[in-house]
């Protein structure tokens, strides 16, 4: 048995998240429906993280198993022919014996766009949150400097999480503007040890508050301190968030 790792891109605006639900169209069941129809074998992926509904990535690494003797080149390009033009396999490799995309993770990295201003972009609706106020970009990268570290995020986790911890790592938390053609975007980079369940939206929509002027520059600190979901900032939609890359050791 051999362990194939791939690095995947995708636009999840189509599909229902990663994870397979029944009668919904999702990336592990169409990425496995095209190694099914490679191999002849029934294959089940493991991905390093399970992206949302509209959730997007550039970077997004899965191992599986097979007993084909197919190389990784040749993985590469059948899945590139079977996938649909939504997916595609930017690498793969033979991984080492025991690989696991997610236990072996050691950091990823998010980015979320946003586009600010009272006009929208009918064309980044899907890659980006449309925000009507203009933001002080300057402002929110100062006040994300006080979730830097090792803290407890739970202030910023939603839903009724399957974890042990909710002790979590950032290395790096950035918000930048720049041009992107004739337009100016938010970006906020983060790039921690790991996440909790929409920790990355959680974050930013604290950070908008900041932005826009209704909370203070030290704002996010408190929330961060007070270890309660309901204190912070809504949880930005799923549209403007790209998962960048995940690294291994």
């Amino acid at each position: 048995m051999r362990t194939i790792k791939l690095t995947l891109a995708y636009d999840g605006t189509a599909y229902a998240g990663w994870q397979v639900q029944p009668g919904q169209r999702t990336l592990q069941e169409t990425l496995e429906a095209a190694l099914a129809t490679i191999t002849g074998e029934t294959i089940r992926v493991t991905a390093s993280g399970r992206t949302d509904a509209g959730v997007h990535a550039l970077g997004q690494v899965v191992s599986f198993d097979t007993q084909l003797t197919l190389s990784a080149e040749v993985f590469q390009r059948a899945l590139n022919a079977e996938l649909p033009d939504d997916m595609a396999v930017l690498d793969a490799a033979e991984a080492p014996p025991g690989f696991h995309a997610i236990r072996d993770a050691v950091r990823k990295r998010y980015r979320y766009v946003l586009h600010d201003g009272p006009v929208p972009d009918v064309f980044r609706r899907h890659y980006a949150w449309h925000y009507r106020q203009r933001l002080d970009a300057e402002v929110m990268h100062r006040a994300a400097q006080g979730l830097l570290g090792t803290h407890d995020f739970r202030s910023f986790e939603t839903g009724w999480p399957q974890r042990t911890s909710s002790v979590r790592t950032i290395f790096d938390l950035s918000v930048r503007r720049s041009l992107a053609g004739d337009e100016e975007l938010i970006a906020v980079e983060v790039e921690a040890d790991g996440f909790l369940y929409n920790m990355v939206r959680a974050i930013v929509g604290t950070l908008v508050e900041v932005g826009r002027g209704s909370r203070p520059e030290g704002w996010p600190a408190e929330v961060l301190a007070a270890q309660d979901r309901r204190v912070a900032g809504m949880t930005a939609p799923p549209q403007g968030l790209f998962l960048l890359r995940v690294e291994y050791t």
